[in-house]
């Protein structure tokens, strides 16, 4: 086994090595944000409950709201409405506003590594399968037609980048739309928590 994969890494001049640090890049990416995401729809989950519970105007609950969830990404929200209590409906809006704009990055933070091996996993492969039988066709003319086994068993190891850069973009490609569901549904929650804190601050009880 260590002898076939060290023929396919110099055969494909080094790439496959590189595609598996690629796929172990995207892998770890996709457990962080399993994690993250998983985290933060629950986190956001129990913050739309404590505030639909809160009473109209009561600043109190939401010290103890923004207290409670203080290592959240939804709380900066909360702090912004505790910070903008005494001014109106239309100024706490945007500075709820601003506090969750500071959130989006936290909530893109290491989808790109993802992205990238859906797109980079496939071309490196075929780069790979290319180099591999160009090494092939090398052998085929120094010992001619003689040993065909040669020739087709290195044909036959060439494919594996492709099928390897296919493996990557296929796994990576299932996590990122499974992310960009999340992310759709991470943002949405943070415009319910905004217009629940307006409400309960401004709204009539």
């Amino acid at each position: 086994m260590l002898d076939l994969l060290i023929r396919l890494s110099i055969m494909s001049k080094g790439l496959i090595p590189f595609m598996a640090v690629i796929f172990l890049a995207s892998l770890a990416a996709i457990a962080e944000r399993l994690y993250f995401f998983a985290r933060t729809l629950r986190a956001g989950e129990s913050i739309e409950h404590d505030i639909r519970l809160m009473r109209h105007g009561n600043r109190d609950d939401l010290e103890k709201i923004r207290q409670h969830y203080a290592d959240t990404i939804q709380v900066p929200l909360v702090q912004a409405a505790l910070a903008a209590r005494d001014e109106d409906a239309e100024a706490m809006d945007r500075r709820i506003e601003e506090a969750a704009m500071w959130q989006y990055p936290l909530m893109d933070r290491n989808l790109w590594v993802v992205d990238t091996a859906v797109t980079l996993g496939p071309l490196l492969g075929l780069l790979g399968t290319i180099i591999g039988m160009i090494e092939s066709f090398g052998i085929l003319d120094k010992v001619g037609s003689g040993n065909p086994a040669a020739v087709t068993g290195g044909i036959a190891n060439a494919l594996i980048a492709t099928a390897l850069g296919l493996s990557i973009a296929i796994v990576s490609l299932i996590f990122l739309n499974y992310f960009r569901k999340r992310l759709q549904l991470s943002l949405h929650q943070l415009d319910l928590i905004k217009t629940m804190l307006i409400n309960r601050l401004h709204g009539a009880a």
